[in-house]
């Protein structure tokens, strides 16, 4: 199994709204994504490794799927349209990262 990260790096002036991500945005990429998308899960930074240190990340969001081939082929047709909407809830540019799931 494979996870794709998609992170939002906390800056000084990053902003995010969360109940659009959650209510909205991954629900849309779910649906496109079909049942290609075995699961998702959406983490929100609450603090970083030291006491009272803001996260690394504002969000991350998770999506997990058989095989990196089943994210290219699910993901591809419908990418403009998912990328085209972050400005709907956030101005953070993200940072991606595919991973392999190891239990």
């Amino acid at each position: 199994m494979i996870k794709v990260s998609v992170m939002y790096p906390n800056s000084e002036g990053a902003s995010f709204d969360m109940d659009y991500y959650r209510n909205s945005h991954m629900p849309m990429v779910r649906e496109k994504l079909g049942d290609a998308c075995k699961d998702s899960a959406i983490d929100g930074g609450l603090g970083g490794g030291t006491p009272d240190s803001p996260p690394t990340y504002i969000a991350m969001g998770h999506l997990y799927f058989d095989s990196v081939e089943d994210f290219q082929s699910s993901f591809g047709p419908h990418a403009d349209e998912i990328m085209g909407d972050i400005p709907n809830y956030t101005n953070i540019e993200p940072v991606i990262q595919v991973s392999q799931v190891h239990s």
